[in-house]
């Protein structure tokens, strides 16, 4: 008789919310496998789960760790798979091992409990219907750039996370591609002692204490783009372009600002067009900041 994988959901914050049958899970499994196994051990012991092999399968991990895990599985042993907080699969490795579990015809099994996802979903308010979650997002480049313009453009509302430490810069993107009236719920430290959540428009994210001295991991609700626009139907591509070149954006970025802003306003301009012209106005901005040579005179 094979083994099966069990996912089990564990607390976000307050040790409280851990099921029962996530207990009784834990204790009933041959091996545990987790994200971190000091965070996992400390969560063991305070549920008195004494015993188990604890072992660490992340997204460092390499394949033969995964096959291992298969392995024990098919010798009879079932399987536990816990993150750090919430569901196993949601923002981390765990659909690797979930995936290779169904490929070797073995058994997935799911024991629910806490999710940051939908605990924000709920407190933010923003949200009554469908939305898309992004987990993270790309720290830098052209897919962060691309994911910005495309939550600028939903409309459905998006959930993401955040680490403390990069919370401000990615606020501050969402306010450039969203623009200042768009809603945004940011939450932290769910379900601990010192739970905040504030809804605000991102013009006023400025004045967010937490945004200078941020703590606690983050889950941010943003709020679906607005079917209406308040931006004029005749925007004024040269002179938000100007504008935003002024505040010392590169070509692309706002190229990509500009996308977001016509789609929003209904004014119909392709990408090519939108950054050939940025990157005209950028160069004559730079020609005409170079000093101009003096031409002799017709005497000399």
């Amino acid at each position: 008789m094979n083994g099966e994988l069990w996912l089990i959901g564990t607390p976000i914050g307050n040790l409280g919310d851990m099921t029962f049958r996530g207990v009784e899970s834990l204790k009933a499994a041959g091996r545990i496998y987790a994200e971190d196994t000091r965070r996992t051990r400390a969560l063991l012991s305070h549920f008195g789960v004494d015993g188990k092999p604890l072992l660490s399968l992340h997204a460092h991990s390499p394949e033969r760790d995964i096959a291992t895990a298969i392995e024990v599985m098919r010798s009879g042993e079932n399987v536990a798979l816990v993150t750090d907080a919430g569901m196993p699969g949601i923002s981390d490795p765990g659909a690797d091992l979930v995936r290779a579990t169904r490929a070797a015809g073995l058994i997935v099994r799911v024991v629910p409990g806490p999710s940051a996802v939908t605990t924000a979903v709920a407190l933010s308010g923003l949200i009554d219907g469908p939305f898309s979650f992004y987990g993270f997002l790309p720290r830098k480049g052209s897919k962060r750039r691309k994911l910005l313009t495309t939550i600028a453009q939903s409309p459905i509302p998006t959930v993401l996370f955040e680490a403390p430490h990069r919370v401000a810069e990615t606020i501050s993107d969402l306010l450039l591609y969203c623009g200042p009236e768009r809603k945004l719920a940011i939450c932290r430290e769910l379900t601990k002692k010192f739970e905040e959540t504030r809804v605000v428009a991102l013009g006023d994210t400025q004045s967010e204490h937490f945004e200078h001295n941020p703590q606690g991991e983050f889950s941010l609700v943003v709020d679906r783009a607005p079917a209406d626009s308040s931006l004029d139907e005749e925007l004024d591509v040269d002179g938000r372009a100007r504008a935003l070149l002024a505040q010392g954006l590169s070509v692309r970025d706002v190229s990509y600002q500009l996308q977001s802003e016509a789609l929003r306003a209904g004014v119909k301009r392709s990408k090519r067009e939108l950054y050939a012209l940025v990157q005209e106005l950028h160069e004559a901005e730079l020609l005409g900041s170079l000093p101009q040579s003096e031409e002799p005179s017709p005497d000399t």
